[in-house]
């Protein structure tokens, strides 16, 4: 295919086929970053197939083009990433917020809005979700918050409740922070540098966190070559993380809290067997994503915390 790029649908045709080898999605791809060139919408792209972009607006997207060719994540590159029906700004500070991530937030609303009628573990949060005074004691901590994607849609879903946010490295909180105020949840979303849980103070209802639980030698090259790797790294075997979390929690958990960890499609039984060793009464449930795979790891604390 030559590369004709006179008009909109040519140029996504010779995109398309560019990007074969280099994504899974290529004709996906190749819209967003003509959409970006164009400073367009996909749907106002997909209408007008015989425009002719200018030479300027076609050289931009041969750039974008090559970028993703070497693949370079496409939310690095036209700059943010829809999550839980919102818009996030992203870069190479922080991880690319992943759709099966969604699962995790849609758990974690399901367990912070139970009546309290509810007798079951998850009683407490739900009669300290009740307002008084206009405020809601509920509260929740998203752990290595990255792009704040979690934190800020649980704020936005949830407007009485505050989350914190942690995260080691002060350069994503500063997209965090971003993101926050983006969305209209800065006061509400408690932005803390440190790691994992040392930076709470008081104990929380909910724990929640998409922790780095990869092990670095079976990630892709385009994640290996782009992303953070202290957002990705699990250690040896993916579990470290787990593991001080859970130690952790012990103590920063409120009687009747929960624990929500996205885990890699294997790691089910094992992260399971951690829980247990710390909350030996808790129920545990894994959930899985819409491809079938174990993606969500809750642990209901139950009366282990006292």
């Amino acid at each position: 295919m030559g590369d004709d790029m006179s008009t909109v649908a040519s140029a996504l045709a010779w995109a398309t086929e560019r990007l074969r080898t280099a994504s899974d999605t290529p004709r996906l791809d190749a819209e967003l970053l003509l959409a970006h060139a164009l400073g367009w919408s996909r749907a106002r792209l997909l209408a007008e197939g015989r425009h002719m972009p200018t030479e300027a607006q076609r050289s931009a997207f041969r750039d974008l083009v090559t970028r993703r060719a070497a693949l370079e994540p496409v939310a690095y590159i036209v700059g943010h990433k829809e999550f839980y029906g919102l818009d996030f700004a992203v870069d190479r500070r922080v991880l690319v917020p992943r759709p099966e991530t969604e699962l995790l937030v849609e758990l974690a609303l399901a367990y912070a809005r139970r009546p309290t009628t509810d007798d079951g573990p998850l009683a407490a949060i739900s009669r300290r979700s009740s307002v008084v005074g206009g405020r809601s004691s509920l509260t929740i901590v998203d752990v290595g918050t990255g792009s704040g994607a979690i934190a800020v849609a649980l704020a936005v879903s949830l407007p009485t409740t505050l989350v914190y946010a942690t995260d080691i490295s002060p350069d994503a909180l500063e997209v965090a922070r971003q993101n926050a105020a983006r969305h209209g949840v800065g006061s509400r979303v408690r932005l803390l540098e440190g790691d994992l849980l040392d930076p709470l103070t008081d104990p929380v209802d909910m724990i929640v966190s998409n922790p780095p639980y990869t092990i670095l030698g079976e990630i892709s090259e385009g994640v290996r070559r782009h992303e953070p790797r202290l957002a990705l790294d699990g250690g040896r075997d993916g579990l470290d993380v787990y593991r001080r979390l859970l130690r952790q929690a012990l103590e920063k958990l409120r009687p009747g809290g929960a624990i929500l960890f996205e885990i890699g499609a294997t790691q089910a039984v094992v992260v399971g067997d951690l829980a247990r060793a710390q909350f030996p009464s808790a129920r545990i449930d894994v959930h899985r994503d819409l491809a079938g795979l174990d993606r969500v790891i809750a642990i209901e604390t139950a009366g282990d915390l006292v």
